[in-house]
């Protein structure tokens, strides 16, 4: 199984705490290693393929929200627990700009997370662009983009991924429209699979 760069940092934790436990506490031991294996689950990295043509989610979850805001339409995913939270690319391009906002770590399906810590991640399609921000939750504390500026992306790209946690927003370019959408409120979608809108 592929998980995330760093995940097995964190899971040797409890594995290592689990020998000493194993003496000390056996039954802790056992928690320990339920502990690492949970911890590589979640920070989970399997292989995805898309459609060739259009805009794909860039993380798996639901659809949570759709709106309108200068312009241009910004759709959110929240990602559960048991969700895969590898955050992708919706579409090819050049990362232009990386942005990190500090922020608190409220439930990000709540209208509060509008204040949560956040990385912008603004992707140019010649002369159109993108923004893919990446929104912690009350339990991610850690994002973790994986390109610097200047990055050719391809569609379904890893771009980062976010430790134990929590929302992905999509503001799409001008020239994406509502009658361009393929996903709505309440849809489930996979990061790098699900057409999210057509162009």
């Amino acid at each position: 199984m592929r998980v995330t760069p760093g995940a097995w940092r964190l899971a040797m934790v409890p594995f290592g705490l689990a020998p000493v436990a194993a003496v000390v506490v056996p039954p802790l031991a056992a928690l320990a290693v339920g502990l690492g294996v949970g911890i590589l689950w979640f920070h989970r990295d399997p292989s995805r393929s898309g459609p060739d043509r259009g805009f794909v989610a860039p993380a798996d979850g639901r659809v949570t929200s759709l709106q309108h805001r200068d312009n241009r339409l910004r759709v959110g995913i929240f990602m559960n627990l048991d969700d895969v939270h590898v955050v992708r690319s919706p579409a090819a391009g050049t990362v232009l700009d990386l942005t990190h906002e500090a922020g608190g770590h409220r439930p990000a399906f709540s209208k509060a997370s509008k204040h949560n810590e956040r990385l912008r991640m603004t992707i140019g399609r010649g002369d159109d662009e993108l923004t893919v921000i990446l929104i912690a939750g009350a339990f991610a504390r850690r994002i973790h983009p994986y390109h610097d500026p200047k990055t050719t992306l391809e569609c379904g790209q890893r771009v980062g991924h976010i430790s134990f946690g929590s929302r992905v927003d999509v503001v799409f370019p001008q020239s994406v429209s509502e009658a361009d959408l393929a996903v709505a409120p309440g849809d489930s979608v996979r990061a790098g699979e699900t057409l999210i809108a057509r162009t």
